[in-house]
């Protein structure tokens, strides 16, 4: 435990008044002091002993102790604002027995009532902190139980996309087959509506004379045309083809 005083801060000029009791629930005001004619003048420091903390008013010369304020926490009762003023504050003293009163304290400067107010401020941030580390290293953080305990079951919902290599038969349709094309020759075949090819017999063979026409009707060798008129004086066509 720390034994030695820590100073937390000093001004070397501040200002104690007389106040009156207050008769009402609303806030000091520093207007209804008389500001011109302070009680005392003198040295306020603030120091600690670990952490306890204590606003003392001394003497500027000698250092002799005028008054003293135990500050158990702040904003609290031993050291209030008031209600007007940012300069001017309302101090809770004791003396050797533990009786109280109550005066009230002001500063020349607002950057002076300011530091009063973040040395306050640091020093019970530190406790705090300092409370926290303790209360850790006296009950340590249990360590978190992850572990699944009997009959316990955990859902998961998962988003699976299936990759099938597979070839799709339904989805592919059969070729169809392709048409067949007959004809003689490898030629198309005649287009629909119109006559079929009609088979001619082969010629028989000629066992006379060249010269002998033959008057079978059947005799393959003349054909006629739909434009064929019989030529005067009996001749055929000479256009005919004759074998």
């Amino acid at each position: 435990m720390d034994t030695y005083e820590s100073i937390l801060l000093v001004k070397n000029e501040v200002f104690v008044f007389k106040i009156p009791p207050r008769t009402t629930n609303r806030g000091y005001r520093a207007a209804d002091w008389n500001l011109a004619e302070p009680t005392w003048t003198g040295r306020l420091r603030i120091v600690s002993v670990g952490d306890a903390c204590t606003l003392k008013l001394e003497d500027r010369n000698n250092g002799e102790l005028f008054a003293k304020c135990p500050i158990e926490q702040y904003p609290g009762v031993a050291l209030e604002s008031v209600s007007d003023s940012s300069r001017y504050f309302v101090v809770r003293i004791q003396d050797e027995n533990g009786r109280a009163a109550f005066i009230g304290l002001g500063f020349g400067d607002r950057s002076d009532s300011f530091d009063l107010n973040v040395a306050l401020q640091d020093h019970f941030k530190r406790i705090k902190v300092c409370e926290e580390i303790a209360k850790e290293k006296n009950e340590p953080k249990q360590e978190l139980d992850l572990k699944f305990k009997e009959g316990e079951t955990i859902k998961i919902n998962m988003k699976i996309t299936k990759k099938d290599g597979s070839e799709g038969v339904a989805n592919k349709q059969a070729a169809k087959p392709r048409p067949t094309i007959s004809g003689v020759g490898g030629l198309l075949p005649p287009p629909p509506g119109s006559s079929s090819i009609k088979t001619i017999p082969a010629p028989p063979s000629q066992t006379s004379s060249p010269s002998h026409q033959s008057t079978n009707p059947n005799n393959w060798g003349e054909f006629t045309s739909a434009n064929n008129t019989s030529q005067p004086g009996g001749n055929s066509n000479p256009n005919w083809v004759q074998f």
